[in-house]
């Protein structure tokens, strides 16, 4: 208690603490915290820009890396056949994301049924059997399994934009079936026993997906009128055929960065599970500088393609604006108490991380070769930000950017041998395993 006494007294009630405390108690913080001498300090103007078409808007879901994923694809797409409104469906991607992450769910609960529950990595499994967030990774794998469709074929239904009473009862089913399975095995049952057990429990998920999203088609039908306003013949598509003839480009010619000054730089990471096929590759990352980052980052946007980026979007974000800036919120200055965590310091103490993709499409390039400011395409809807899209400086990129998938071709050799490493191995329970949503 006499400690209680003494840090009372530390808190004088004098007429400027007193105003400060009708001020917050009353009102809403980020307001009161905004920097007004900031104001008009950043615009949205950019030297070098991706163009774009369509903002589109994952609503009430966590589908923010599908969203990411497609919008770098969506630009080849509408520049290749002159199209002014054109989008995926994020739908059937999704679809396949939680068939396949449940597949994979199973499978490592079988491989970890000698483990008891307590074990952390089984913990960690029924903590995490199934959600709708993602990364580059996942769409990679996604994609090059099942292909796209456009939006026409597969459109939204209310449980795609409203994913979590969906993704509770998904995940409700599969920790119920993850204790079967377990037993299945432990059980020693004939292996069609258990081939069965899991054809039956994959079989269920299905039917709530199917219900809940619509089936995904098999084949569909695509017609398009482009900006000439000449409409085109009518061609029947599979989904893989439509990603092949459409777009046509190879995945797997894109590097994943990361910046984590808690690591050392210039080394191959893997994260363990990180994915969503069974057959898929965990999440890979070269950790790389900002500066390193930044030069690859401007030679693609130069080339006029866009890039996938996920970042800490919620600190010192002005929506109104549409701004992700250092200055724009000051609160040690209302609350007259220091925050000064740097990036590393953040990400060891689970302050910071990855939480949400985005579209990387513009940079604003100086005389000097310096970018002071970068673009973002956003997938909130076109009311949100700047029509849609964010305006990132420079100093922000250099503390809550977290990764960034650029194709090798503008990344330097010397960078791209670190791939012919043996990756360093985290465990899916890293301050890094943060799906963007």
């Amino acid at each position: 208690m006499n400690m209680v006494k003494q840090i009372r007294a530390t808190f004088e009630n004098t007429a400027g603490n007193t105003a400060l405390k009708n001020a917050i108690s009353n009102n809403d913080i980020k307001k009161l915290a905004v920097n007004r001498e900031n104001d008009g300090k950043v615009n949205n103007l950019f030297s070098n820009k991706v163009t774009t078409k369509g903002i589109s808007n994952q609503k009430s879901s966590g589908r923010c890396w599908l969203f990411t994923g497609l919008n770098t694809l969506k630009p080849m797409v509408q520049e290749k056949y002159k199209l002014n409104d054109f989008d995926f469906s994020h739908t059937y991607n999704f679809f396949w994301d939680q068939f396949e992450k449940a597949n994979l769910f199973l499978e490592i609960a079988i491989a970890t049924a000698q483990k008891p529950l307590e074990d952390r990595e089984v913990e960690w499994l029924f903590k995490n059997p199934i959600g709708d967030g993602g990364q580059w990774t996942t769409f990679a794998d996604n994609v090059q399994k099942y292909g796209v469709v456009p939006q026409s074929a597969m459109p939204d239904t209310y449980q795609s934009e409203n994913t979590a009473t969906i993704s509770k009862l998904l995940a409700r089913k599969l920790r119920e079936d993850g204790l079967e399975i377990r037993m299945i095995t432990l059980s020693r049952m004939a292996e069609e026993k258990k081939t069965e057990a899991k054809f039956n429990m994959l079989a269920d998920i299905y039917r709530m997906l199917a219900l809940s999203l619509g089936e995904p088609p098999m084949d569909f039908l695509w017609q398009y009128i482009d900006a000439d306003g000449k409409i085109s013949e009518p061609n029947t598509y599979t989904p893989q055929a439509f990603y092949d003839e459409i777009i046509g480009v190879n995945l797997s010619d894109y590097v994943m960065f990361m910046n984590d000054p808690t690591r050392d730089y210039h080394q191959l990471y893997e994260i363990q599970y990180d994915r969503n096929l069974v057959e898929g590759g965990n999440w890979k990352y070269i950790n790389l500088p900002n500066d390193e980052i930044k030069e690859f980052a401007k030679a693609s946007i130069l080339a006029r393609e866009a890039m996938y980026f996920s970042c800490d979007v919620g600190k010192q974000l002005n929506i109104e604006d549409g701004t992700l800036d250092v200055n724009n919120y000051q609160y040690n200055n209302l609350f007259g108490v220091d925050f000064g965590m740097d990036k590393k310091q953040r990400i060891q103490t689970f302050e910071s991380g990855s939480t949400h993709g985005m579209s990387l499409v513009g940079a604003n390039i100086l005389q000097d070769g310096k970018v002071d400011k970068w673009q973002l395409e956003n997938s909130w809807g076109a009311d949100k930000g700047d029509k849609g899209y964010l305006t990132m400086t420079d100093a922000w990129f250099n503390e809550f950017m977290f990764r960034i998938i650029i194709n090798k071709k503008y990344v330097t050799d010397n960078v791209l041998k670190i791939l012919d490493q043996k990756p360093i191995l985290l465990p899916p329970w890293d301050p890094m395993f943060m799906p963007e949503q």
